[in-house]
């Protein structure tokens, strides 16, 4: 029998810490061992109980939570699972909770929270358990301020124009995808990302890549062609696909319902990328708990396509790249830090290939 998954939920509102005790404790593999009002009480309270699991509001009193998370994270490296507001304010602030370390986040409805979180509940769950499986490290780690310029110049590609790159991530995925996007040159070809994310939040996260990056990074924009330097994000709540009109890619998205439980679902991106591109596509399966874009980045690679499952150890989940190894979808398993520069690689050979 596996140990149950200790959780400590830190919440100004005493309702909410009400509800996520409620849904923790409904689970047969997690228990809240304490909740805390604020980031003061919960430092005693993990040296107390140890928990596996840290449940932390963004915005509290006495101490802010992105103050209390980088203090954590530097002296004390553990999972934590951010509550975020569904505000503009709440999308950018948990965006710098997942530089700064913490796994993942829940987004608290606006209205009628109590009804809610408790439909949240399975979704909550399943958060907590990627989290505990989840490897944290040290805040040295992360990056804890924005460059004026990314870190690394990679060589511009010798372009093939029918080439495009297709990302799919989940837990621990925001990062992961900063570390892939941010080294590529500025003329790299087209990039489609699907992200694990709820609506509100996409946006911020595009606009948050677009000033790190030489790129152009946007939230996608149904009937929009694709161009070469540009990454597209799928919008939160919405699936993402590759098509084509006449010569030109362009992107779909529609509302249709969610698969392995997620809209926007990755093996929906993956596997329009093997039915539109081929083998002029380049697949890139990162970091997430569960199995999607597992089947999806195997039909890329049955249709032609090269591609990549980030591996094990620079993994925050090796849930999702796991199941597409197992499964023969991924060419290449590569470190985090190689995606970025295997891919301009892959662009080099390709234009070589092209103009022989």
């Amino acid at each position: 029998m596996k140990p149950t998954i200790k959780v400590l939920c830190v919440d100004d509102s005493a309702l909410i810490r009400d509800l996520m005790t409620k849904i923790i404790d409904a689970q047969p593999d997690m228990t809240v061992v304490a909740t805390a009002p604020d980031p003061l009480v919960a430092r005693d309270l993990i040296k107390q109980h140890n928990p596996d699991v840290l449940t932390l509001d963004v915005e509290m009193p006495r101490m802010d939570g992105l103050d209390f998370l980088e203090r954590l994270m530097r002296l004390r490296p553990m999972p934590v699972l951010m509550i975020s507001s569904l505000t503009r304010r709440g999308s950018e602030i948990t965006l710098r909770a997942l530089e700064l370390g913490a796994v993942d986040f829940v987004a608290k409805p606006e209205v009628g929270i109590r009804e809610g979180m408790l439909e949240y509940a399975d979704l909550i769950a399943d958060k907590i358990r990627a989290a505990a499986q989840s490897r944290p490290q040290p805040l040295q780690q992360h990056r804890t301020a924005t460059p004026a310029a990314p870190p690394r110049v990679l060589k511009a590609p010798i372009l093939s124009s029918e080439k495009i790159i297709i990302i799919g991530a989940s837990t621990g995925g925001t990062e992961a995808i900063r570390q892939v996007i941010e080294p590529l040159p500025a003329n790299s070809p087209a990039v489609l990302i699907t992200q694990h994310m709820p609506g509100g939040f996409t946006r911020s996260f595009a606009e948050r890549l677009d000033r790190l990056c030489r790129v152009t990074v946007k939230e996608a924009e149904a009937g929009e062609r694709v161009l070469p330097g540009h990454v597209y994000i799928a919008p939160g709540d919405w699936h993402m696909r590759l098509a084509r009109s006449g010569a030109n890619y362009v992107i779909a998205l529609d509302e249709s319902p969610p698969v392995n439980r997620h809209r926007p679902s990755v093996d929906v991106l993956f596997e329009s990328a093997a039915a539109c591109a081929g083998r002029n596509a380049l697949g890139v399966i990162l970091t997430g708990m569960g199995r999607d874009g597992a089947v999806g980045l195997l039909k890329m690679r049955e249709a032609g396509a090269h591609t990549v499952a980030q591996d094990e150890a620079s993994c925050v989940v090796f849930g999702m790249p796991k199941e597409a190894i197992a499964l023969g979808g991924a060419t290449e398993v590569i470190a985090l830090t190689d995606i970025a520069g295997h891919l301009v690689q892959q662009m080099h050979l390709a234009g070589r290939a092209q103009r022989v």
